[in-house]
């Protein structure tokens, strides 16, 4: 049955209404002239089986398991078997947000877990059912030390992933928050505290920081930290999961609020980008958090139960309270992590950080013993991520790169005029020598 949602008397009212007299001029209000097509050129409807056949060969034009030396956010990272296994169970794969929530025990169990592999793995306090991704995290990190400091300005590093800047001031835009961008060390690609000592007032309300940063650079997040503390600024600290292996957690080093893309543990790279974000806080900052929290408790007959503790979001709460409209977690892919996290164990994520860091170190000199490329940073120390300056065509590397199914470096110059002619590598534990080498080669000859 075709579904005609208004009549064209409704759409005359409505028109009216607004000051339009078509479609066309409602449209051209907000879309210039040169972007609006004038006719659409379809072909005639197809059967299922003539789409089919279209899609497949469009599939058989992507390129397929490509080894990938490229992050700047989203990470190649073997996810096993057993994660899919087990989230591909018909109750979790279903499942959506438990808004009735105790007649969704194993959704509010299996976030709940969620939560406490989370809090052990950043050595803090509280943690949230989980956020949409990594740059919402972020800023809704800052929205809450705004909320708990009840001042507005914000100390953010350049460093910080480019697309979480971009969010974060999409956030602030209209709000009476000021932002204020320190660069990096030219040497070491890291924070100097003497650097954010320089623009540090008792009006800042937080510093964040992430490390690994976005060169793959590992900040000295203690003395950032401390340096924060001292000026009564809260301390942001943006992470990733698998650098906790062996980095210091943001619980060691004073960390007020930690966040975080979380695709890194047991998410694909797939789906064009679904993920999860995640947000630990300390207890003082529990209550101010966005997004919900789950809490275990006992029934009338005194067996183990699971609730929705906290829901602040302005459909359950006076809307003057409410922290952030977010609400909908992402149940499934920080299930995904979990289970991820469980299957590991604590010496399993030890493990896959060092084979991290051995495999980038490899590549790292590799590459620098090659004409030609020469580290952006000659002081960093870094994770699984790397930058080099290079005089050969970028684009020419990728494209050989490719022929040999191979995901080359990001040109970070197509992001950031300052870094025309910079590169960036990504290494996980999934790269073989194999492949480092067969990459070495390809980047001498081109």
């Amino acid at each position: 049955m075709n579904y005609i949602p208004v009549s064209d008397k409704d759409r005359k009212e409505m028109f009216e209404s607004i000051g339009v007299k078509d479609t066309q001029e409602l449209l051209s209000l907000q879309i210039p002239e040169t972007l609006r097509v004038k006719k659409l050129n379809l072909d005639k409807g197809m059967s299922e089986q003539e789409l089919i056949s279209l899609f497949k060969r469009y599939a058989q034009k992507n390129k397929a398991n490509l080894a990938c030396f490229r992050g700047a956010g989203i990470y190649d990272h073997f996810v096993p078997s057993i994660v899919d296994e087990i989230i591909g169970r018909s109750e979790f794969w279903t499942a959506y947000t438990p808004y009735q929530a105790e007649a969704s025990q194993g959704t509010l169990q299996a976030i709940f877990e969620y939560q406490s592999v989370m809090c052990e793995l950043t050595g803090m306090e509280c943690s949230n059912a989980s956020m949409y991704d990594g740059a919402t995290a972020v800023a809704e990190a800052i929205l809450l030390a705004i909320r708990a400091s009840r001042k507005n300005k914000v100390v953010i590093s350049s460093a910080l992933n480019p697309e979480y800047i971009s969010v974060v001031e999409t956030y602030t835009k209209n709000l009476n928050i000021e932002i204020i961008k320190i660069d990096v060390d030219s040497k070491t690609g890291a924070l100097n505290k003497d650097v954010l000592n320089n623009v540090l007032d008792e009006k800042v309300a937080a510093v964040v920081v992430q490390s690994p940063n976005f060169f793959g650079t590992v900040e000295d997040m203690q003395e950032l930290s401390k340096a924060s503390k001292d000026k009564k600024a809260l301390f942001v600290a943006v992470v990733n999961p698998v650098s906790l292996g062996l980095l210091k957690t943001p619980g060691e080093y004073g960390a007020d609020i930690a966040v975080g893309e979380g695709q890194v543990f047991g998410n694909q790279m797939y789906l064009g980008g679904s993920t999860f974000g995640f947000m630990v806080v300390t207890k003082a900052l529990e209550w101010k958090m966005p997004g919900r929290i789950v809490g275990q408790t006992v029934d009338k007959d005194g067996k183990r139960g699971f609730v929705l503790t906290l829901q602040s979001r302005e459909q359950h709460i006076r809307r003057e309270k409410a922290t952030s409209n977010i609400c909908t977690n992402a149940a499934l892919n920080s299930f995904a992590a979990c289970v991820y996290a469980a299957y590991l164990g604590s010496q399993g994520i030890k493990e896959l950080a060092e084979t991290n860091i051995s495999k980038a170190r490899y590549a790292f000199e590799k590459i620098k013993n090659i004409k030609g490329f020469v580290p952006l940073f000659e002081n960093s120390v870094f994770f699984n991520e790397f930058v080099f300056k290079t005089d050969k065509n970028i684009d020419k590397i990728n494209e050989e790169l490719m022929k040999e199914n191979i995901l080359g470096p990001l040109d970070l110059g197509k992001t950031d005029a300052k870094y025309k002619n910079c590169i960036m590598f990504a290494v996980t534990e999934k790269r073989t020598k194999q492949e480092i080498d067969k990459l070495a080669e390809i980047l001498t000859r081109v």
